[in-house]
């Protein structure tokens, strides 16, 4: 199920800063990310705000495990 960027717009900074840090490491870990230092990483976690608000990564809630996690568009596990 995907979460609306509007309903991200309603949660605690903090929160949807660490789901786009979790995605941001997740990219390093599969090699498709370089380092990342701190002024990279404020960088990529604002590239990261602007591509939920346009769409093209998305937050995905899956009911299977009860995770949530931030995604490309062609990348939904849901397929939805």
């Amino acid at each position: 199920m995907l979460v609306p960027y509007q309903a991200l717009l309603g949660l605690p900074s903090d929160t949807v800063e660490n789901l786009i840090k979790e995605y941001l490491f997740a990219q390093i870990e599969d090699g498709s990310f370089g380092q990342l230092q701190d002024d990279a990483l404020s960088h990529a976690i604002s590239q990261c705000r602007q591509a939920l608000k346009a769409g093209e990564l998305v937050v995905e809630y899956s009911e299977d495990d009860d995770s949530i996690a931030i995604r490309h568009k062609n990348h939904l596990l849901s397929g939805s």
